[in-house]
């Protein structure tokens, strides 16, 4: 998105488009005042710009290049604050490694807070993944801040706050005619409450967390009552419809509670404004307001900087909002050629801040631990059974099946649901696991598996099994056999992480129905059916047959809102993260062979439908099973279009 140049008659009617400069001195009035709010969201540790993966410099990501556009938007207003939004603790290697191999104790500062320590944030909250490595490390963690956190609706419990639910922040800022005024910023900060299903091991007696939509109206009288201006980092996303208890996107729903002037979304890793959200009502992806407030969702991992610009006039006493404009700045773009260029460099005290740490992250996760007699990729995983998801898989159910029979549970047929993490997507057309045969360092196991989810297994029906199983092919656009237009075949909206694979069964999917369920999970078209021929050692699955599913905390304790998979189905609560599992399976095994076993494919479509998928340039060293694949050219973001045929 361009820079914005600001006149005042443009912010009175709150428009983004604008041209003019801020007003001139000789029309600076001492009752009129701008004031910038900057902020981040979902750093997942992503300081330096670099993939710990594929270990290479990646000029996509990075708090350090974010840095630069902080510096800039504060050059250009006086009157600026900075905050983040969540997430900041793991997402990448050096979090983990952090966690697993350094470890953080009292009185020291992880790298990512280091780094925002040196940029001078006036408060933050927290993100759902904060709580991944537990409490007493959280604890750790914040305690290096230099800054204040809040959250609001999570208590311990006793009932008392985990931490501060607002905070009221006193700044001197200045007007145009260059007068100091002492403002009150109240700021109020939110998280999914989920985080009690998706880290019960760590939260469970520990913790409870209600609603945001709740906990807002609990708490915004005060603190307006408190403030000239109120902020609300909400680390969630945005989503329409009704405002429902629990909800995990309720950012929308948030504006509609009095008293906020500004919300900072997250945890959904979009940009807004922008098209991700275009068609929602109450929301103008234009201008950049969800049910009329100003609002920002500022990427992910370092991908954008949020402003959020406000006029401000003194009036009866106090300062109200009568303008706004809102704006996420990139720190690259990507060109026609597919070069990513960044536009800002990287700022050298945010390097240095973490340095160390990042060193020592290179050298843990380049160390070996096995050997793959063939390549490990992810490119074609949506559209076919795939190596990268099959490792998961057989890992799981090799860790499981002692745990199953010591537990009493062994007669129980045993299935293993994996999804495929890297796909492409929000993540870009470099965003695939690509390992190349030759030795396996813990880099490529944390490529195959990227977030540190413990092992859990489910007890499920078959009915549910089949229902697990079209919530997954939600994945697919419907596929009109009729039409001789281009018809992509995913939908771009379903994350890829939800596309599960359950293996031990076998089965087609059709997508020429429509998807059984809708994008958040809720029933839509009771009469649809997309599995097909469902079965188990080669009979059908019936409604009533038994079946353990070996999975993650995150998918058991209800995320993705899955049938059969909603916290009350667990049996099974192993001590080991999912990625540990994969990566004692290539220890035991010393050499690996993966190759998938085909348990899934796509039922055919006519041969005249244009059905078109798009995938990583690296896709074209592959062939995709089961598929014609013809390319088509690329995308303008640097994907490669493919039309796929079935071969057979």
């Amino acid at each position: 998105m361009s820079r914005i140049s600001f006149s005042r008659r443009a912010l009175l009617l709150g428009s983004v488009a604008l041209a003019a400069p801020w007003p001139l001195a000789a029309q600076a009035s001492p009752d009129r005042m701008r004031l910038r709010l900057l902020g981040t969201t979902d750093l997942h540790v992503n300081v330096f710009p670099y993939d710990y993966y594929r270990d290479r410099a990646d000029d996509t990501v990075g708090l350090a290049r974010t840095a630069s556009l902080i510096a800039a938007a504060r050059a250009e207003v006086p009157n600026t604050l900075l905050f983040d939004n969540g997430d900041l603790i793991q997402g990448n290697p050096l979090g983990d490694y952090m966690a697993y191999s350094r470890g953080l104790g009292p009185g020291q500062v992880h790298p990512v807070i280091a780094a925002m320590n040196s940029l001078g944030y006036a408060c933050g909250t927290l993100g759902n993944h904060e709580f991944n490595y537990g409490l007493d490390y959280l604890g750790h963690a914040l305690a290096g801040q230099n800054f204040p956190s809040v959250c609001a609706n999570v208590l311990k419990a006793d009932g008392s706050p985990l931490l501060p639910p607002a905070n009221v922040l006193p700044r001197e800022l200045v007007d145009e005619a260059g007068r100091s005024h002492r403002l009150r910023i109240g700021v109020i900060g939110f998280v999914p409450p989920q985080i009690l299903q998706w880290d019960r091991a760590h939260l469970q007696g520990r913790l409870t967390a209600t609603d945001i939509v709740d906990a807002a109206r609990q708490h915004l009288p005060a603190l307006r009552a408190q403030s000239d201006i109120v902020v609300a980092l909400c680390h969630s996303g945005i989503a329409g419809g009704e405002a429902k208890p629990g909800a995990e996107n309720a950012a929308l729903q948030l504006a509609e509670v009095p008293g906020i002037d500004a919300i900072f979304a997250g945890h959904q890793h979009l940009v807004f404004p922008g098209k991700d959200f275009a068609g929602i009502p109450g929301v103008d992806a234009q201008r950049g307001t969800l049910h009329g407030v100003p609002a920002v969702m500022a990427g992910f991992w370092g991908s954008h900087l949020g402003v959020i610009d406000l006029a401000l006039e003194r009036r009866g006493g106090g300062w109200k909002v009568t303008g706004f404009a809102t704006e996420a700045r990139p720190i690259y773009e990507r060109m026609a050629d597919r070069r990513i260029v960044p536009t800002v460099p990287a700022s050298e005290p945010v390097l240095a801040a973490a340095r160390a740490e990042h060193e020592a992250a290179l050298a843990y996760v380049r160390q070996p631990v096995g050997k793959t007699r063939a390549p490990i990729t992810s490119y074609w995983a949506l559209v076919a059974d795939d190596p990268s998801v099959q490792i998961v898989s057989n890992a799981q159910l090799w860790y499981v099946r002692d745990l199953a029979r010591n537990a009493g549970m062994g007669d129980l047929p045993l299935l293993s649901a994996a999804a495929p993490f890297k796909a492409g997507g929000r993540g870009g057309p470099d965003y695939y696991t690509d390992v190349r045969p030759g030795p396996l360092a813990i880099k490529d196991v944390a490529d195959i598996y990227l977030y540190p989810n413990t092992l859990r297994v489910v007890r499920i029906t078959g009915l549910q099994l089949r229902e697990w199983l079209e919530r997954s092919a939600g994945l697919f656009n419907r596929i009109d056999p009729a039409s001789a237009e281009e018809q992509p075949l995913i939908d771009p909206r379903f994350p890829s992480y939800n596309f599960d694979v359950i293996d031990g069964v076998t089965y087609r999917i059709d997508v020429t129905q429509p998807s059984r369920y809708d994008g958040e999970g809720r029933l839509a078209a009771p009469g649809a059916r997309r599995i097909l021929d469902l079965a188990h050692h080669g009979k059908p699955v019936e409604a009533e047959q038994i079946f353990l599913v070996a999975t993650n905390n995150y998918r058991a304790g209800g995320g993705g809102n899955f049938p059969g998979a909603d916290g009350s189905t667990i049996v099974l609560e192993a001590p080991d993260l999912n990625r540990d599992v994969v990566l004692r399976y290539i220890v035991g095994q010393k050499t690996i062979d993966p190759g998938a076993d085909n348990n899934w494919s796509l039922a055919p479509w006519p041969a005249s439908a244009r059905v078109t998928l798009a995938t990583g340039p690296g896709a074209a060293r592959f062939h995709p099973p089961g598929f014609h694949a013809e390319p088509l050219g690329s995308t303008p973001d640097g994907f490669t279009r493919y039309r796929l045929r079935h071969a057979g």
